[in-house]
């Protein structure tokens, strides 16, 4: 009987997950925090005001069909972006531009698949422990996995190069202004105060990352039957040869990394969000279009095919979405906030350290968005550290490896599930791979944390 037992797909799973969210909202007490605005203008809870609903809120079982499409327009900005880039990909691959960087590439690097994985995943834990980048490396899936397979790696391990850069740059984040900033900001300590002590925490957290994904990796150059793919056709298998990098794809590639410093500029000096970057994607891909050769006709074509491609990959974002919104129409995510950080204060200091972690990562599969958890928890958790003695510092600290670790695995997570649907992987299958290394993350959490409480971390 277990033999004959699959996990059951992605969209199914998601749906099976909302259907005990919308059972949570009929058995669980429903209530709220009362909220307030702080002097940055943003809309917190108020510690200790948690109150029952003088009426219950009973949602019909038909949500679970009219929650869908209003969740997808809640999202509609990460999926339209989604379906942009999955156009913009298709031109640049029509035009021959990625293939031949990918065999460039492979030509310099192709020796040393080690090398990728260290390289790629620092990068990507920089860019997203300091500037908070996360939406922004979809477009990188597809090339990444076209060049792990050149190198006799499997899709897992382009992902994990991805996904794991950029969990453990969210979760030992140095400067996020959208985690550890409003964290800050909420827990009332100086912005990006404390950076010192994660930044000593970034090196051995991505050493932890890079062993887990090599090793992988390895097991897979030595027998190709050990990936955890087995069975799975690639959507993104590399060319028999490569084209030239001509003078044309010289000047797209131009092009090319013009947008992407123009993508860093906008976002850290202009603010730029999804909006601005799909006009970015929509422009690029114009461009390579005409100056490719795809024509007007052959341009629309291929951006066309390249959105219809991720049709697959919106809904599992706007399924994703849905499990929150019934939580929150439902009014019990307030409870389920409050139930997990009461046994805190009933811990020693170095246990409730860990304890918020856990606590953080729970309330990580409710709200996936690291802003909007910092928002709902931080204003209890920062007062419930002075209470047990530990510092604001350490509780904030807590919350960057609960909200951001949790963020290579929860299926809540709309970016995990986008990223995961371009690459054709299943969530059982990136399971089996993630899960593991979230363990040895949290036992180093764990580690760092205990630690904070010794030195008086502030």
């Amino acid at each position: 009987m277990l033999r004959s037992f699959r996990i059951p797909h992605t969209l199914a799973l998601l749906f099976a997950i909302m259907a005990a969210a919308l059972a949570a909202t009929w058995l669980l007490p429903q209530g709220e925090f009362q909220t307030s605005v702080n002097d940055a203008g943003n809309t917190v809870v108020v510690p200790g005001t948690y109150q029952h609903a003088e009426e219950r809120t009973t949602l019909s079982p038909l949500t679970l069909f009219t929650v869908v499409p209003r969740a997808m327009a809640a999202s509609q900005d990460i999926i339209f972006f989604v379906l942009i880039v999955g156009g913009a990909l298709a031109v640049l691959r029509a035009s021959g531009l990625i293939d031949a960087v990918l065999g460039w590439t492979l030509r310099r690097v192709g020796h040393s698949p080690k090398l990728l994985i260290v390289i790629g995943m620092s990068v990507f834990a920089i860019g997203s422990g300091t500037i908070g980048v996360a939406e922004e490396y979809i477009p990188f899936a597809a090339m990444l996995i076209t060049l792990c397979l050149a190198m006799r790696m499997d899709v897992i391990t382009a992902m994990g190069i991805l996904i794991v850069g950029y969990g453990i740059g969210y979760g030992v984040a140095v400067l996020n202004p959208f985690t550890v900033i409003v964290a800050q900001s909420v827990s009332g300590l100086e912005p990006a105060s404390g950076w010192e002590y994660r930044l000593a925490l970034f090196v051995p957290f991505v050493a932890i990352g890079v062993h887990h994904v090599w090793s992988y990796a390895k097991k897979v150059q030595a027998d190709p039957d050990a990936s955890l793919m087995k069975g799975i056709e690639p959507l993104h298998a590399p060319p028999s040869e490569y084209p030239p990098l001509d003078g044309r794809r010289i000047v797209l590639l131009l092009a090319a990394l013009a947008a992407l410093v123009l993508m860093i500029w906008g976002i850290s000096t202009r603010g730029w969000y999804l909006v601005e970057l799909g006009a970015l994607f929509i422009g690029l891909a114009l461009f390579t279009g005409l100056v490719g050769g795809l024509g007007v006709n052959g341009t629309a074509r291929q951006f066309g095919d390249g959105a219809a491609e991720l049709a697959m990959t919106a809904l599992l974002i706007g399924f994703a979405r849905s499990i929150a919104l019934i939580l929150e129409e439902g009014v019990v995510l307030h409870t389920i906030v409050d139930v997990l950080a009461t046994p805190l204060s009933l811990l020693g200091a170095h246990l409730a350290a860990v304890g918020m972690m856990f606590v953080q990562l729970a309330i990580n599969f409710f709200i996936p968005s690291g802003s909007g958890q910092a928002f709902v928890t931080m204003p209890i958790m920062a007062p419930l550290a002075d209470l047990v003695g530990i510092s604001r510092q350490t509780a904030v600290l807590a919350f960057q490896f609960g909200d951001g670790l949790a963020n290579m695995l929860f299926p809540t997570n709309v970016i995990l599930m986008s990223i995961l649907g371009i690459a054709g992987i299943p969530y059982d299958r990136w399971f089996r791979f993630a899960a593991p290394l979230l363990l040895k993350l949290l036992v180093a959490a764990a580690i760092a944390l205990a630690i904070s409480v010794v030195i008086g971390y502030q």
